[in-house]
């Protein structure tokens, strides 16, 4: 592979440049908030709840507090003398059925009552980790405990313990989109009708770097800094002013260095951030709180947690001709920052994916239950949405009798209907989704599956061949749609890119990286663009005084919003060095051309660099500072027109042995569509990942409560199971590319697909295994016990 980055023969994007932070990373130089030590730095603890519903009767704290090395215990008694606020939510589901979308309060610490076990109660800060811990341990805490509801299905029935009075029948909100009555009508006279029940199991995201965060209050200047292990460092500023500390927002730095994976769990204001900033004010010292690796699993928000009956309408020659979806969704105890769009916004509205039908009706309620919060994971919503989708159209192949590639074949929407206008909010700008599930056929070789069908039956064991066909909106924006559909934020990115006086280039960015390769994909655009060398140019993120105000990164929208607002200052760069270089060049600007990294008369040999452009503008003596600012630097604030929409399809085949139901991953194989891709290494490295992942919720991982005690069953390592490298087989990434409409440089965004389409194309090889033996339905994760259990049933 070409790992050039001193090209003299041709362009840095679209080649597989290796990644220029790697190096750091790779000898151990990276800096993690666990690798910052501050002088004095001291040290917290959280002390969290054992119950998963009761009142707090009684906190005793005196005997703690005279432990050796303890310096201060927080309680929510002292957040509310300070006036500090809840942790806000930054979604409100616009009207459902007949009310608002329920919003109960969320404080930092629980001051009267507990809803989930894990739920913060105090901050030790000590001297040591061992003095706060030992402190914790030591503080008196009486509970009543209260009736408590973990089982999703059962939280809405009427029965069910109520966990806020805010929420009768624990219902957030009971929202729902499409045409009901046009799809009454379609399933009335439909030929056939396939109803599926699904689960979609809860999981964890699970980062290489647990959450981590330092608080350091300065006196001399009255400001706070804050480091976090985050993915949007200014949202975090502004929820520290405005929602929990209640300061001025100039008071108040955040930095976010390197963060060791985020995959949406890092999007929020966690207490944790709150609590080290007051605590660092109260004792003049920094304050470090680093998760481990239990607690994870009990103060990380959660993922997915669907249970769903979904209904496809089809006529006779299986074409859908309507479709409808009841789900109602997990929101653990209290509402995360984007908790309520995910399986709204998120989830309904990308129905009905890549397929044509249009009487479509979704209905979605969110539901209360006295676990750890639900939000954003890696997709979010639309793996849900793929799962559903795809799990009907096999089933509804297999109950007509067709073939499960012509049964898709025949309700793709046409090439020749994009651009195309869903029947519920989309519009999809282009596509090819006929010519990819051609080229998808090709690598999954599905011409020769059955000869290997035959070879694995000789050996006693059963093959199955899987696939799932995803469409996904993705890079958040426009502001005014979000806005509309109930997002209290702008949805814009900013770049910055400051040509220095000697030539070389810093771009500002609001897009934070967390792994995805931004200081390498960004660079290669820019040294294209500027001619400027690779190694000369740095890219700066994830520090709210040295940033421009941005958004962050999530939901695949570095390139296609972060980007794109880098792309459009670079071009403002090089218009404004068109008119210094009229001036060096004695001729009129429109007679200017550039390109390969230097300015031209058109029709001369006459010749200026952007290097020496980039100097005159600091030494303003060529041209009227009257009419030209000297300097040369531009900001952009790109607000995109529309979402991006890749699709795609990705493969699974495996092997199930009967007598244990062991599943082996044979091959896995991913053909997309990403538009245009600046660094295919890149891309095809977030392909590998999210595909992992993708077998991780489809396998092996489960957040896993007892239903009786309320108790967080799968709280460590030891209990919650992770793909490891000898489960994942050679993986095989191949796409199509028609260029995106809805920015300046043609991305859709490739970094959530593999976990979008992965759980529903491995679940669908596992049933078409299965299927001669009469099992059509399984739930994830798709165990050895659950195969083998489904083997002896069937």
């Amino acid at each position: 592979m070409d790992d050039s980055t001193h090209v003299t023969d041709g362009r840095l994007v679209g080649r597989p440049v290796r990644r220029k932070e790697d190096r750091r990373f790779l000898t151990g130089e990276g800096r993690y908030v666990d690798d910052i030590q501050l002088p004095g730095m001291t040290h917290g603890v959280v002390l969290r709840s054992p119950h998963a519903h009761a009142r707090i009767t009684r906190i005793a704290t005196d005997h703690a507090r005279a432990l050796p090395g303890v310096l201060a215990i927080i309680t929510a008694a002292d957040l509310d003398a300070a006036k500090i606020g809840g942790l806000p939510c930054g979604w409100g589901v616009p009207l459902g059925t007949g009310r608002k979308q329920a919003e109960p309060p969320h404080p930092v610490l629980a001051g009267e009552t507990v809803r989930h076990v894990g739920d913060p109660v105090a901050f030790v800060v000590g001297e040591t980790r061992e003095a706060a811990l030992d402190a914790a341990e030591a503080i008196e805490i009486d509970y009543a405990p209260l009736p408590h509801i973990t089982n999703l299905e059962q939280s809405v029935a009427p029965e069910a313990p109520q966990i806020w009075p805010e929420a009768k029948g624990n219902l957030c909100y009971d929202w729902n989109v499409g045409d009901a009555a046009a799809a009454a009508q379609a399933f009335a006279r439909a030929a056939h009708v396939t109803t599926v029940q699904l689960i979609n199991n809860r999981v964890h995201a699970s980062p290489m770097e647990t959450r981590g965060t330092i608080g350091h209050y300065d006196p001399s200047s009255d400001r706070y800094t804050l480091y976090t292990s985050n993915q949007n460092p200014h949202i975090i500023r502004v929820l520290l002013s405005v929602a929990t500390l209640g300061v001025s927002e100039d008071k108040i730095r955040v930095v976010a260095p390197d963060v060791g994976g985020g995959f949406g769990m890092k999007i929020y204001h966690y207490a944790e951030e709150l609590l080290v900033v007051f605590a660092s004010k109260r004792i003049r010292r920094p304050v470090k709180w680093i998760s481990d690796r239990s607690e994870a699993y009990l103060s990380d928000t959660h993922a997915r947690d669907h249970v769903t009956t979904v209904s496809g309408a089809f006529d006779r020659d299986g074409t859908m001709v309507g479709f409808k979806v009841d789900t109602i969704a997990n929101m653990g105890a209290y509402l995360s920052t984007f908790a309520p769009a995910i399986p709204s916004f998120f989830y309904a509205y990308p129905m009905p994916g890549p397929y044509k039908v249009r009487a479509v009706h979704c209905r979605v309620r969110a539901a209360f239950t006295n676990t750890v919060p639900v939000d954003a994971y890696r997709g979010a919503g639309r793996p849900e949405a793929t799962y559903v989708l795809e799990r009907l159209m096999d089933a509804a192949a297999r109950e007509l009798g067709i073939d499960r590639v012509a049964m898709r074949r025949r309700n793709l929407i046409p090439a020749e209907a994009f651009p195309y206008k869903t029947p519920l909010l989309w519009t999809y700008d282009v596509a090819d989704l006929h010519a990819l599930l051609d080229r998808a056929v090709e690598v999954g070789d599905f011409a020769g599956f059955e000869a290997r069908r035959a070879e694995s039956e000789s050996r006693g064991k059963l093959r199955g061949l899987g696939f799932a066909y995803y469409m996904e909106s993705c890079g958040m924006g426009p502001s005014k749609l979000l806005n509309e559909q109930g997002c209290r934020a702008g949805q814009y990115e900013v770049g910055t890119v400051r040509v220095n006086p000697t030539g070389s280039v810093t771009v500002l960015t609001g897009s934070h990286a967390h792994g995805q390769g931004h200081e390498t994909v960004y660079a290669q655009i820019v040294s294209d663009a500027l001619g400027v060398p690779f190694d000369q140019i740095e890219i700066a993120h994830g520090d709210t005084d040295r940033v421009p105000y941005g958004i962050g990164t999530y939901g695949s929208r570095s390139l296609a919003v972060g980007g794109s607002a880098m792309k459009l200052s670079i071009d403002k760069v090089i218009e404004k060095g068109r008119k210094i270089a009229s001036h060096l060049l004695e001729a009129d600007a429109g007679d200017i051309r550039f390109e390969n990294g230097a300015y031209s008369v058109i029709g001369t040999d006459r010749q200026v660099t952007f290097k020496t452009v980039a100097s005159a503008a600091y030494n303003p003596i060529a041209f009227p500072p009257t009419e030209i600012e000297p300097g040369l630097e531009e900001t952009t604030y790109f607000d995109p027109p529309d979402f991006t929409f890749p699709y795609g399809v990705h493969l699974c085949e495996i092997e199930i042995d009967p007598e244990t139901g062991k599943i082996d991953l044979l091959a896995l194989a991913a053909v997309d569509d990403f538009g245009n891709q600046m660094n295919p290494m890149i891309v095809a490295g977030q392909i590998h990942g999210g595909l992992a992942q993708g077998v991780g919720q489809g396998m092996f991982e489960h957040c896993a409560y007892d239903d009786a005690t309320g108790q967080l069953l799968t709280g460590s390592l030891m209990d919650y199971a992770l793909p490891r490298a000898d489960d994942l087989p050679p993986m095989r990434i191949e796409s199509i590319t028609t260029p995106c409409k809805n920015n300046p440089l043609g991305v859709k965004g490739c970094g959530e697909a593999g976990a979008i389409a992965g759980p529903a194309a491995l679940v669908s090889a596992v049933l078409h295994a299965l299927t001669p033996l009469g099992v059509t339905s399984i739930d994830m994760p798709v165990t050895s016990e659950k195969v083998w259990r489904a083997i002896n049933k069937a």
